[in-house]
């Protein structure tokens, strides 16, 4: 499906009046260096991109690709023409989870084509925020490269964001006084962080491609606003490995928290033990019945062992209280 299509001349969006599928109209406006077409389609099926493709002289294996989507981040030079794949990601706070998209970018000399999977990878601001630069959109192709980078790259950063509120949230729930069972939470998080590593760490060759001015159809003004993404690239990668060591951090304060709490555990029930203990074994004494006990024939024989047994249990109990075993 087509969302949108324009012709951009001169840093400004021009309207020929044609229908989105007449690609030959569009790209026949094209009248001078940087102006381009931005073709934009959002899950097209293999026939919708084929007619694409035709028009546009798509290689077939990128085209693959683009329908069948779920590839690793990656730049791509097909003759002239540009393939470049981007991971899309946000957050959904209820279940600690970070869901993935994915962007194709088709690039050459007069057009760009993006391919969008996934519902969180709406363009429609990032293609609004480039059309309100007049400066950065007279650069042609890249600049929409760029305002669709540097979109999906600060999306990377809002869910980092989410997940470092989250880390210390179990920080905080590990290192209290209350028992809990952060194991799942963890588990979950670090499988998150996992998702956001591979969507940052491979395309930071791709945007350093830009950054270098190494690719051939970036205009040579666009070098430091890839820059740019660069450095929030770095920054995000940064910030995933950070709380991926905290997370690990974490689990082995949890964990060693567990068997903290499973040692004090044993030490109540020990001292809980030796206070039915000792009274049991004065009374298992005085129950043999023997018939040459001094104590039988005692009067307070029965009340001496009663308190016996009592002194015995709070003698105990203050020194387990002291030692803190209690």
């Amino acid at each position: 499906m087509i969302v949108d299509s324009a012709l951009y001349s001169g840093g400004h969006r021009v309207d020929l009046g044609c229908h989105p599928h007449e690609y030959d109209k569009m790209r026949a406006g094209i009248q001078h260096p940087g102006d381009f077409v931005w073709l934009g389609l959002y899950s097209p099926t293999e026939l919708e991109l084929s007619e694409v493709a035709e028009a546009f002289e798509l290689h077939p294996l990128a085209v693959e690709d683009a329908v069948n989507a779920h590839q690793r981040p990656k730049l791509e030079r097909y003759g002239d023409t540009l393939f470049l794949v981007l991971k899309t990601l946000w957050y959904v706070d209820e279940d600690d989870q970070v869901e993935t998209g994915e962007i194709n970018i088709f690039a050459g000399r007069d057009f760009v084509i993006t391919v969008r999977h996934g519902r969180g990878a709406r363009l429609e601001g990032a293609r609004h925020g480039l059309e309100a630069d007049e400066f950065k959109l007279a650069q042609g192709p890249s600049s929409a490269i760029y305002a669709v980078a540097d979109r999906t790259v600060d999306g990377y950063l809002n869910v980092l964001a989410e997940l470092q509120t989250d880390v210390d949230e179990v920080e905080t729930s590990v290192f209290s006084n209350d028992r809990t069972s952060d194991s799942a939470r963890i588990y979950t998080l670090k499988r998150e962080l996992a998702e956001v590593r591979r969507a940052v760490i491979p395309l930071r060759e791709p945007i350093r491609a830009f950054a270098n001015g190494v690719v051939p159809i970036l205009d040579p003004d666009m070098q430091p606003f890839f820059r740019d993404i660069l450095d929030h690239l770095n920054q995000a990668s940064d910030l995933a490995e950070s709380l991926e060591s905290l997370l690990s951090s974490a689990f082995d304060a949890h964990l060693a928290q567990i068997s903290v709490q499973q040692n004090n555990d044993m030490r109540k029930i020990s001292a809980g033990a030796a206070l039915v203990v000792v009274p049991t074994f004065i009374a298992g004494v005085y129950g043999m019945n023997f018939e040459h006990m001094p104590e039988l024939s005692w009067t307070f024989g029965y009340p001496a062992a009663l308190l016996l047994m009592a002194a015995s249990v709070t003698g105990l109990w203050i020194f387990f209280k002291k030692s803190g075993w209690l």
